[in-house]
């Protein structure tokens, strides 16, 4: 454990920060950079928030990242902006997923370069039809993206602005009006196809394809902009290595981070606001022009007095894990260096995904758990240590789908482990050895798996109901009540920063980014 910060020397700063994650650190750097005195409060006894390293197996030098695993949304112009130290790594294979046609193990390899994901599609479903539709349908999402990356860190457009901006009505009609359903349907056949398309509506999201409320359409958006070309990618040296570097501008610029130190109340008039806060040393107030808050809508409500807002709930189950080897896949065209080094889907054929999310919402565990499954060390091994290394281990990174925080509430623990159970089995059906055999065991002797429910996520980040966006996603332009940047709240010196403001959701830096916009904007204005 960090020994707590001590308390704050100065009893009033130009910002609070209340939140050290990765967006409160974004908006300190700028902040402080610009000459602004920061202060940032952080409950925990370290900064990072769900995008940090760690060690979670005893004995065991592999540091993996142990929440948030994957970088798109970050833009390039804040690294730049920022002067960090951080890089990222591409994946040389976007996705695998396993199946069986005509009681044959098969797959379908996406990445690789062109000519082996049009041969894996034809092998898969004996045409070329698929693959032209793949090209067609994500050279469409790659023009979105070129067009709508770049306003997520300007000023909110209209939603007419962002329509005119996209310039293209059935793209505009696809993923803006009508349920993602409708176009992934109309344009694949195949269900396997299918699924892989869908499952980028519903990471971190429960719904169905054909959501009325387009939830999952918000969702596949914010999965497809990343970068302006929707590139998932490795953080080199673990997530952690990115909030460590933002920690390191932050102070470099003279921001105060003060770790255990939990804010409890912030008291204003719109103008000046006090922060109550208590740390080891007992209560303390500090005295603020402006407070950014890197927490969840819900925890500003609670802060500042206000109603709270609608009941968040998280559907994931995240599992970390470490190997002595890779498994051997069952298919025989993959090698499991290829297979492992992108998304490695599980069980999220459409029709899967459909009855996994139909029985989960009957309050049922699914039979069938999706999930998805990647392996960091094959991109980035420099986060293992030189024994494991020299072993020749590798992480696993599993992410599961439909699984609602409503379902842990009668027995965490036994839900938790049952759903780990069944989500191991539908790996263990396209592997040639049981994933069992390939686990690592730590200085106890135990099996390296951890796995986190949403319930345990709120225990240990304050994620409001394990939802990690802190509530559903938002469209990218303004509406009712949103403000100018996305992050005004009732209190024209309070704005939210954390992932639940307008284009939150992700390991981005984009709240952080705008809050910041909004205080230097509110000083020159």
């Amino acid at each position: 454990m960090t020994p707590p910060t001590p308390r704050p020397a100065s009893r009033a700063y130009d910002a609070v920060v209340v939140g050290g994650g990765h967006n409160g650190l974004v908006a300190a750097a700028y902040l402080a950079r610009a000459g602004r005195s920061v202060l940032v409060l952080e409950r925990l006894d370290h900064t990072g928030g769900a995008a940090v390293s760690a060690r979670p197996f005893a004995g065991l030098d592999a540091r993996l990242s142990r929440y948030s695993y994957l970088v798109s949304l970050l833009p390039e112009k804040i690294v730049r902006e920022l002067d960090l130290d951080f890089r990222v790594r591409a994946r040389t294979v976007s996705s695998y997923t396993p199946a069986r046609r005509d009681g044959r193990p098969t797959g379908l390899l996406v990445g690789g370069g062109e000519r082996r994901t049009r041969e894996s599609f034809a092998r898969l479903t004996g045409s070329e039809r698929e693959y032209a539709a793949w090209r067609r349908f994500y050279g469409m999402t790659g023009r979105v993206a070129q067009r709508v990356f770049p306003t997520l860190t300007e000023p909110l457009p209209t939603r007419d602005e962002l329509r005119r901006r996209i310039d293209d009505e059935a793209a505009w009609r696809a993923l803006f009006e009508e349920p993602i359903g409708v176009a992934i349907e109309e344009r694949f056949a195949d269900d396997l196809v299918r699924g892989v398309v869908l499952t980028d509506a519903l990471i971190g999201t429960f719904a169905d394809a054909h959501e009325p409320s387009l939830v999952q359409n918000r969702c596949f958006l914010y999965h497809v902009i990343g970068g302006g070309t929707g590139a998932w990618d490795v953080p080199v040296g673990g997530m952690g290595a990115l909030t460590d570097a933002l920690a390191g501008a932050a102070r470099a610029a003279g921001a105060v981070l003060a770790t255990g130190h939990e804010a409890l109340r912030v008291d204003t008039d719109g103008r000046t606001a006090e922060v109550t806060y208590r740390s080891a040393d007992g209560e303390g107030v500090v005295a603020a022009r402006h407070v950014l808050v890197n927490a969840s809508p819900r925890e500003l409500a609670a802060l500042t007095g206000q109603a709270p807002p609608p009941p968040a709930e998280g559907a994931q189950l995240k599992v970390n894990m470490l190997l002595t080897r890779l498994p051997a896949l069952r298919d025989p065209a993959a090698d499991p260096r290829e297979a492992f080094a992108g998304t490695f889907h599980i069980a999220e054929g459409y029709g899967q995904l459909a009855a996994a999310h139909a029985s989960a919402a009957a309050g049922e565990p699914p039979a069938a758990p999706p999930s998805e499954i990647y392996c960091h060390s094959l991109t980035d091994p420099g986060i293992l240590g030189p024994e494991p290394a020299a072993a020749g281990m590798h992480t696993l990174t599993l992410f599961g789908l439909h699984t609602p925080a409503r379902l842990f509430t009668r027995d965490n623990d036994a839900v938790r482990e049952e759903l780990l159970r069944a989500t191991l089995a539908q790996l263990d059906a396209h592997l040639a050895e049981p994933l069992e055999d390939c686990l690592a065991t730590d200085a106890d002797g135990r099996p390296c798996v951890e796995a986190r429910s949403p319930l345990d996520l709120e225990r240990d980040l304050g994620l409001p109901g394990g939802h990690i966006f802190h509530r559903e996603l938002s469209w990218p332009h303004a509406q009712d009540g949103t403000g100018r940047w996305g992050v005004e709240t009732g209190q024209a010196n309070v704005l939210l920063c954390g992932a639940g403001a307008v284009r939150g959701g992700g390991v981005s830096g984009i709240p952080g980014h705008n809050a910041a916009m909004a205080v230097l904007e509110q000083a020159t204005g």
